[in-house]
């Protein structure tokens, strides 16, 4: 299994409509870990370590969102050198 860690800076509709709550939900059932947190500028920043194609999938689902979301654009940085947290946590 081989790991990666990436960063995702997710724009548009994101706060306010329990869009890191279901971030959260789906890198637990994916076994990543990371975090979702909100952004001063409106955006949320997602940070997903764990085996790629499952972050792979994940970062993929970012633009999805739950129902209410409405994502305009996402950033994405790959991380060659990251502390994974032991966790997925929201912010």
């Amino acid at each position: 299994m081989k790991s990666s860690c990436l960063r995702a800076f997710v724009t548009g509709k994101v706060q306010g409509v329990n869009y890191r709550r279901a971030v959260q939900k789906q890198a637990l059932q994916a076994d990543i870990n990371g975090y979702a947190k909100n952004l001063a500028d409106g955006r949320v920043e997602v940070l997903m370590c764990g085996d790629c194609e499952k972050v792979k999938t994940l970062s993929e689902w970012l633009w999805q969102g739950p129902a209410n979301a409405r994502v305009t654009h996402v950033e994405y940085e790959v991380l060659t050198l990251c502390h994974t947290p032991d966790n997925f946590s929201t912010q």
